[in-house]
């Protein structure tokens, strides 16, 4: 990799009264919680979070950061450049999912590579059941 920008690690993720933090309004950022088209995904079916952690640590380029019984947080990097983007699954067994959080710690555009990303893992999830 011939650059490298990480950025700093948010200190603010996580889920907070049942929610993971709304995207900023920016093209990079995907949430199943969101109620704006620009950033709303569909939630992830419900499994396990050990499930959903292997299949995250089967793509390249990942670093689990933290994983719970309801909660996984992952880095994901962008091969070329090196981007770091955050990406947050929280297990709502109300609404019986996963919601996910997926978005680039900097700049505006992401190709729309983190909408892509979690269609990846939905790909994958489902394959398994």
């Amino acid at each position: 990799m011939m650059f490298n920008f990480s950025g700093t690690r948010p200190k603010n993720l996580g889920v907070n009264n049942g929610k993971l933090m709304a995207c900023p309004g920016t093209p990079n950022c995907v949430n199943s919680q969101s109620s704006d088209n620009q950033s709303k995904i569909d939630p992830l079916p419900m499994m396990a979070i050990s499930d959903l952690k292997k299949i995250i640590e089967s793509m390249e380029r990942t670093t689990i950061i933290e994983a719970t019984e309801n909660y996984l947080y992952a880095e994901f990097q962008t091969p070329l450049m090196g981007f770091v983007d955050d990406v947050e699954f929280y297990c709502d067994t109300d609404e019986k999912v996963i919601h996910v959080r997926s978005a680039s710690r900097l700049g505006k555009s992401d190709l729309g590579l983190n909408r892509k990303r979690v269609e990846e893992i939905r790909a994958k999830l489902l394959s398994q059941k």
